[in-house]
């Protein structure tokens, strides 16, 4: 028997490159850096991990740390997040996190779950609408997500 889709929209999905999607699915990087605020959407978001690579980002140490013997899907829903609040730190004020860029737009990221098998699905650039069909492979492997 499966269990119905909550009704309305409650979910968002947001694209990031590798290896910052694995940095964020090992609980390690909390916020997700965007040079623009148009991050109105707070609940539940699907992490899509994109099909472009970072390559650079593999040599910073926080990454090199956080990633070492993952593997890193690419195209594929890898998880759920909580998207909390979007904030930028204020001028001259330290860095909320190690994974901050400065000047940059901050998602913080909470109640991350990693699923079990990747989903494979395109993107999109900013926060999109998941389709049903994707959003039903998701619940397969996380039966009680909810908003």
């Amino acid at each position: 028997m499966t269990t119905p889709l909550p009704s309305g929209d409650w979910i968002r999905a947001i694209s990031i490159k590798q290896p910052w999607t694995a940095c964020i699915l090992a609980g390690a990087k909390t916020v997700e850096n965007r040079s623009r605020n148009q991050w109105p959407w707070r609940g539940l978001v699907l992490l899509h991990a994109s099909q472009n690579l970072d390559r650079p980002a593999l040599r910073h140490p926080l990454v090199a740390t956080t990633v070492g013997g993952r593997e890193l899907v690419t195209g594929a829903v890898v998880g759920v997040a909580r998207l909390i609040n979007c904030h930028r730190d204020a001028d001259g004020a330290p860095p909320c996190t190690a994974w901050s860029e400065p000047g940059a737009f901050h998602l913080d990221l909470r109640d991350v779950q990693e699923l079990a098998l990747p989903v494979p699905a395109l993107g999109r650039l900013g926060l999109w609408k998941p389709s049903e069909e994707l959003l039903g492979q998701v619940l397969q492997q996380l039966p009680d997500l909810r908003p």
